[in-house]
């Protein structure tokens, strides 16, 4: 029969304390309570988040889980697993950053805190380049500038092995995270890594594409932001005041870097689409296009230049 100090107060929340430890817990279980946890802190994506942080931890992938559900997790795993929760429950850090990867056009993407994790909506930046090389045969130069962690570069390299990638950043922490993730994939010897600043790097070069996601966060927006952001690099996500002091110079200057008719594709965020299009037009572009990524939000400006 239980005291009473066992039934209410501390000895209650050490007696449950103890059961927790002792019970048997199995891949399921895990997920289903982590996911609720999640979901209580307001992450969006609990049970996905849960999973990628569970397969991490076993090594294995997400079909793994559900493939093992009914599988027991030993304790030296669930303390592990228990820091990685706390980490994105407690302090909200990205799950990229915490598991080091990220998967971006179904390319594994190793992410440091020097690189901001890519983003499945610029995906659309992928696709929208690609459209602006419609042979996929033909051999073409492409200028990345902002590369980061290498992913758009890395996608647009794995899509066409005829291309020749020059990929700039002004952070060396970032450039070497992406020569790392182009050695990594093998396509290394496809893609050059300049350290610069928007077209320093290039200015007697010309290419056939330009692509670029550069900062374009407005500083007024700092405080209203996910706090997962608060843990990804400054420097990647902000554009100044109104967040286009990086958007405008590149969109105005790229002609002079394109080959006749070439390409340029910017990401941008939707209220600002408008905007850089105009741009576009009176750098001299035509055929602009502003392209929406899976949400409906208008997220890409693509344009070629004159013959």
């Amino acid at each position: 029969m239980s005291t009473p100090t066992e039934t209410t107060g501390a000895g209650a929340t050490r007696r449950a304390r103890e059961e927790h430890s002792e019970k048997v817990w199995t891949v399921l279980e895990l997920l289903r309570w982590t996911a609720d946890y999640f979901a209580s802190k307001g992450i969006e994506t609990a049970r996905l988040d849960a999973e990628c942080l569970l397969a991490h931890v076993l090594s294995v992938d997400r079909l793994r889980l559900y493939l093992d559900f009914d599988k027991p997790v030993n304790e030296a795993e669930r303390a592990a697993y228990r820091e990685l929760v706390r980490r994105r429950g407690s302090e909200r850090v990205p799950i990229a950053q915490i598991t080091g990867v990220r998967e971006f056009w179904s390319l594994p993407i190793r992410i440091t805190p020097a690189v901001l994790s890519p983003r499945p909506e610029s995906e659309t930046l992928v696709a929208a380049a690609l459209e602006l090389l419609p042979d996929p045969e033909a051999p073409a130069r492409v200028l990345e500038i902002g590369t980061g962690s290498g992913a758009l570069a890395l996608a647009l390299a794995s899509e066409r092995p005829r291309l020749r990638i020059t990929a700039t950043d002004i952070s060396p922490a970032a450039l070497a995270v992406a020569l790392g993730n182009a050695e990594g994939l093998g396509v290394a010897e496809r893609i050059r890594f300049l350290p610069g600043d928007l077209f320093a790097p290039v200015q007697s070069e010309r290419f056939d594409l330009i692509v670029s996601n550069p900062p374009y966060v407005a500083e007024s927006q700092r405080g209203s932001l996910p706090p997962e952001l608060a843990h990804e690099p400054a420097a990647a996500l902000f554009g100044g005041a109104d967040g286009l002091a990086l958007l405008e110079p590149l969109v105005r200057a790229a002609r002079e870097h394109l080959e006749a008719g070439g390409g340029l594709a910017v990401e941008c965020a939707p209220p600002q689409a408008d905007r850089v299009a105009g741009w576009c037009r009176e750098a001299g572009f035509h055929s602009v296009t502003k392209r929406r990524d899976l949400a409906g939000r208008d997220r890409v400006v693509a344009a070629r230049g004159g013959g």
